[in-house]
């Protein structure tokens, strides 16, 4: 059996302003899809690149980037350079984390 670490009050802040966007939300989904609407998956194995989250949203890049750096600094997303490209990926354990913490509010 795996223990899940407790999340700290500052980490769970975070988490929290972070998912208080319905963009940030909406960003959180598509991570949490992995695939386009046809079922394809975007740019590897639980990764999205900036370019399909910017399309899927209808947002400029400058904004997913603004939205992205939010998230990652809560710890709920990943980024992964390659060139010119960055590829995000969901931390699942640190959603995991909040869930329990506002359970067990």
């Amino acid at each position: 059996m795996v223990t899940m670490r407790s999340i700290t009050e500052t980490e769970l802040d975070a988490g929290l302003k972070a998912l208080a966007s319905a963009q940030r939300r909406e960003i959180v989904r598509a991570l949490s899809a992995r695939s386009d609407e046809s079922g394809k998956t975007c740019c590897g194995i639980g990764e999205v690149c900036a370019c399909k989250i910017s399309e899927r949203l209808g947002l400029a890049p400058s904004t997913i980037s603004h939205h992205m750096a939010l998230l990652r600094e809560a710890g709920l997303v990943r980024a992964r350079k390659e060139g010119t490209w960055v590829y995000y990926s969901l931390d699942r354990d640190r959603l995991r984390e909040i869930a329990r913490a506002i359970a067990e509010l």
